[in-house]
């Protein structure tokens, strides 16, 4: 049985989502990271991060949301240890033109329907809405979902520019190219008006 490498991306990212909830050594990491250049919650306040505008990155998850990000600081950054590259910020709280949300449209376990630790340290847990997903997931969610324009909202402010140069590195093949790539190139293009 053959196995794709997006498959194994995909379902990577499937784990890393679940395996962030425990909200004791969440705390417990973000004090430790702690400092003059971080906020009470943790989360850095600058970024040197780029959005897909060129600007600075903004904030996926704010106040009154699930804490969102790779590393969970809000914003949609890597590490080198993230192989999905979580870089789409898109609004869990819509709906697709499917009538479903991203994790029923990609047939994922219904976490896009949890509450997980709040982006405001608070001890309630709150609704997972603004969410950065991984790149390899959003190009299968738009195929899966019916194309562009039937996905929900994408938070442009808050989307990593590494995710917008990745899918152009992709698209540029003259021969090759995954066509869901490129389609999440030019979804992307079309959403935020680039």
């Amino acid at each position: 049985m053959t196995i794709s490498i997006a498959l194994l991306t995909f379902l990577l990212c499937i784990a890393t989502a679940a395996s962030f909830d425990d909200s004791a050594s969440l705390r417990a990491s973000k004090r430790d990271k702690e400092s003059d250049e971080t906020t009470k919650e943790g989360r850095p306040k600058k970024t040197t991060k780029k959005n897909v505008f060129g600007n600075v990155l903004q904030l996926c998850s704010t106040e009154g949301m699930a804490l969102t990000g790779f590393t969970r600081d809000g914003r949609c950054v890597e590490q080198q240890d993230d192989v999905g590259s979580h870089h789409i910020c898109i609004d869990l709280a819509s709906i697709a033109s499917t009538g479903k949300n991203f994790c029923a449209v990609t047939e994922q376990p219904d976490w896009c329907d949890d509450k997980m630790v709040c982006s405001d340290d608070s001890d309630e847990k709150c609704p997972v809405k603004d969410w950065c997903v991984c790149q390899w997931a959003f190009a299968a969610y738009i195929e899966k979902a019916g194309g562009c324009d039937a996905i929900q909202e994408i938070n442009c402010e808050a989307t990593n520019m590494e995710a917008l140069i990745a899918y152009k590195k992709e698209a540029k093949k003259k021969k090759g190219a995954d066509q869901n790539i490129v389609n999440a190139f030019e979804c992307l293009k079309q959403r935020c008006k680039l």
